[in-house]
């Protein structure tokens, strides 16, 4: 928003950087605060979160459209179906409504399969400013000091965006941009050896559903649209990465010497046969899980769906659901079943 003329004649301006909490009775129409108090500065807060609010009515939401034009869009992306580009755009601009409030506003990195999921894809987090202003950058601390830019975005211009550069897939940081030091989220991922069909991932995510609810974590599965569950369980944004990542490593751990023959957390591939493999390493700073609603760059074009555990008693696979379900998969946001989906008010138990 542009400042009244009148009030920054002569003003010399500079790259926020610092957060500040100001209180303020109203903002007027070109933008001034009447009567703000400074309250003083906020650490916790990155300048790029900082966005002004505005009111939009429910139905605009959900009708939520882009204006981004999509190049090419008979190309097909997914050979196994002839699924095309334009088929991904559309399913992309459908879901939005519903995957923005969980990929939205997090560090991203992008699977970009430019020439379709068959051809080279490849991974993407940073950005030079290719992507134009729809995909947003934040700053985020190297282990060696510096700055770079990671990716987010927060609107269906961003999301359609990454599609229309060739991404297929977005997977998303355990933190969101106010603090990326902070978790908001666990996430256990049960991927299964070669061979194990999907009752034993069923069995394996209600296992883990029964450990997190006796220690006082409610959880929520997810379809990868992969081979695997996601068990997740949402968390105030209060613990930092270390503890995150040790709660969650010496849990998996426990589970694998508790059942060694159905689990193990052990990272080498030839430890894993026959069995689950615990990956916990979801859980530590930088690292990236799939985006609910989430395309997957696999045959089939499967997305990643959230349900109920009700569902995961008879669900039949990971990629029940592919990106021409779209509507259906509104639909089902929106249903009571799944109404407080990945929603918890909860802090990290001790174990």
């Amino acid at each position: 928003m542009k400042a009244p003329r009148a009030e920054v004649r002569g003003a010399h301006w500079i790259k926020p950087r610092l957060v500040a909490e100001i209180a303020f009775t109203e903002m007027t129409d070109e933008g001034t605060l009447r009567h703000p108090s400074y309250l003083g500065m906020r650490e916790d807060k990155k300048p790029e979160a900082v966005v002004i609010e505005t009111e939009a009515p429910v139905e605009t939401v959900a009708m939520a459209s882009s204006s981004v034009t999509i190049s090419s869009r008979e190309r097909v992306i997914f050979p196994e179906g002839k699924l095309t580009k334009g088929q991904l755009a559309d399913y992309y601009a459908q879901v939005a409504p519903i995957m923005l409030p969980w990929a939205g506003s997090r560090p991203i990195s992008l699977v970009r399969c430019p020439q379709g999921r068959a051809k080279k894809c490849f991974f993407q987090k940073h950005d030079a400013g290719s992507f134009g202003d729809a995909v947003r950058h934040v700053a985020i601390r190297e282990k060696d000091g510096h700055d770079e830019p990671y990716l987010y975005i927060d609107t269906a211009d961003g999301l359609l965006t990454c599609v229309q550069m060739g991404t297929i897939e977005f997977h998303g940081w355990g933190a969101r941009i106010e603090d990326v030091e902070k978790a908001d989220r666990l996430v256990f991922d049960l991927d299964p050896d070669v061979g194990l069909d999907f009752e034993a991932v069923r069995t394996a995510a209600f296992h883990f559903r029964d450990i997190l609810k006796s220690i006082g974590l409610a959880t929520f599965p997810m379809l990868t649209g992969g081979k695997g569950v996601h068990v997740i369980a949402p968390l105030v944004p209060q613990a930092e990465w270390p503890e995150v990542k040790d709660f969650a490593h010496r849990l998996a751990q426990a589970v694998a010497q508790s059942d060694p023959k159905n689990f193990t957390a052990a990272l080498p591939k030839a430890q894993r046969k026959g069995r689950i493999f615990v990956d916990y390493l979801r859980n530590q700073r930088g690292a990236t899980a799939v985006m609910p609603y989430a395309a997957r760059a696999r045959e089939g074009a499967p997305v990643a769906v959230p349900i109920t555990w009700k569902e995961m008693e008879t669900i039949d696979k990971p990629s029940h659901w592919s990106i021409l379900d779209g509507i259906e998969l509104v639909k089902r946001a929106g249903s009571k079943a799944l109404a407080g989906w990945g929603r918890a008010d909860q802090v990290l138990p001790d174990l």
